[in-house]
């Protein structure tokens, strides 16, 4: 039952004559077809499919571009977790850092302030609005470059960068995508250089939010995080790629996690 079954429709439709009914069945107005929006080229076809509200359409971007509203979707672990992902990489950056995927938030320019004179910070996105959002956030001297890139093929030589930082993109991407753009992120660091993950993590089945809230809502709007949850970063990796060191810590009752990868 409808909400004009139950309420009645306030908004009654004015009685019209037979003649202009007749005319109207004669001669019915030509449908017009739906109008899709155009995304730019290379927009992978799942972004498009299942992330459009919040990551692709100009709208989305805007909306989504708040500090409050990004910690509240983190239930107020926003802070904590760039903090910890931040204390990881130090006080001060040297050499080359790549970020992969831009991210919303202040997260980005937190890094930016920690580069050390010399050091240089390189930002991958496949999507241009977000590259732009991005740009609107960093001091015009800031010796950051953007590039429009897929996380799946960097493009950078190998052994590139000291250390390499995906900060909650892995719960977004396919299990295939995500493989790829681990091995990229390994690929690219130098030797002895560190990998930093943050990201979802199974919580513990004691968590409040568990079955109240995760199952039915973030399994809906994250359908690859299931994915992530069911296997440890580790098993993600390149196949017969030995890190020199790993390290895992959890947050908030187990559903975050930081990876700390040293190659």
């Amino acid at each position: 039952m409808g909400w004009k079954s139950l309420f009645g429709n306030p908004w009654p439709t004015p009685a019209i004559s037979a003649g202009k009914r007749a005319l109207r069945e004669r001669h019915p107005a030509p449908q017009r077809p739906p109008v899709k929006p155009v995304w730019p080229a290379g927009v992978p076809a799942y972004l498009v499919e299942h992330y459009w509200w919040a990551y692709v359409h100009p709208r989305a971007v805007k909306f989504w571009e708040r500090q409050w509203l990004i910690n509240l979707i983190l239930f107020g672990n926003f802070v904590k977790l760039r903090d910890a992902a931040l204390a990881e990489l130090g006080g001060q950056l040297t050499g080359r850092t790549l970020q992969v995927a831009a991210v919303y938030g202040d997260f980005t320019p937190k890094v930016a302030e920690r580069l050390a004179p010399g050091a240089t910070l390189d930002v991958v996105d496949v999507l241009p609005v977000q590259l732009d959002n991005l740009r609107r956030k960093l001091r015009p001297d800031a010796p950051i470059v953007l590039h429009l890139g897929d996380s799946t093929a960097l493009g950078f030589e190998s052994g590139t960068f000291d250390q390499v930082i995906v900060f909650f993109l892995l719960h977004e991407q396919p299990p295939g995508v995500r493989e790829r753009t681990l091995a990229e992120a390994v690929r690219v660091v130098r030797p002895g250089g560190k990998l930093l993950v943050v990201d979802y993590h199974e919580p513990s089945k004691w968590h409040p939010l568990h079955l109240v809230l995760l199952k039915p809502i973030l399994r809906r709007l994250e359908p690859f995080c299931p994915a992530l949850w069911a296997h440890e970063i580790r098993e993600w990796l390149p196949r017969g790629f030995v890190p020199q060191h790993m390290a895992k810590e959890t947050f908030f009752g187990g559903l975050y996690q930081k990876v700390v990868i040293t190659v």
